[in-house]
């Protein structure tokens, strides 16, 4: 019996899987389409809001979840630059479209700052995801909005658990 086993992803492979998972929408649409119809929340900026959280969530689990690894800081960087590049194309796009400048990956690095900053400010929390719910729903403009604060708590957890998946399966946490 001839065994091939599937060969080891390299690490651009790897930072390359993390940011299309990152930038991939159907969980995303998922929770849209369960949100209720009436909610004084425009679904539109619950769902720009959802992308932002999701990619900082990968953003965040490669540094949580890969702690001791080799790899750890090349693929943040690599994520990083990779979503870097993204932000700008679509910065320059936006600004084509509405005639003025849009940094995207500025308000990656803000939600980023205003995640951590809720995260330093409930050192109690068991988990982390009692705090992003709660700040998504106020990045959100519902800060008391239980269903919106659920979405942002289920798409970071998500997130978490299916990059810690990813990387369990090629060995890297």
């Amino acid at each position: 019996m001839n065994t091939k086993e599937a060969p080891i992803p390299d690490i651009q492979q790897v930072g390359s899987g993390l940011f299309d998972f990152a930038l991939e929408r159907e969980d995303i649409k998922w929770l849209l389409a369960r949100l209720p119809a009436d909610m004084d929340i425009k679904p539109g900026r619950v769902e720009y809001e959802l992308q932002i959280l999701k990619i900082i969530s990968v953003g965040w689990s490669i540094a949580y979840l890969i702690e001791a690894h080799p790899w750890k800081t090349a693929l943040q960087e690599l994520f990083w630059r990779s979503m870097q590049e993204f932000a700008q194309n679509l910065s320059s796009t936006t600004e084509l479209m509405i005639g003025h400048d849009v940094n995207y990956f500025q308000v990656l690095k803000d939600r980023l700052d205003m995640y951590v900053a809720a995260l330093e400010d409930n050192p109690d929390a068991v988990e982390p995801v009692q705090i992003i719910g709660p700040a998504f729903a106020g990045a959100c403009g519902g800060g008391d909005n239980l269903t919106i604060s659920m979405a942002g708590s289920k798409i970071f957890a998500s997130v978490l658990a299916q990059v810690k998946a990813y990387l369990a399966a090629l060995d890297l946490c």
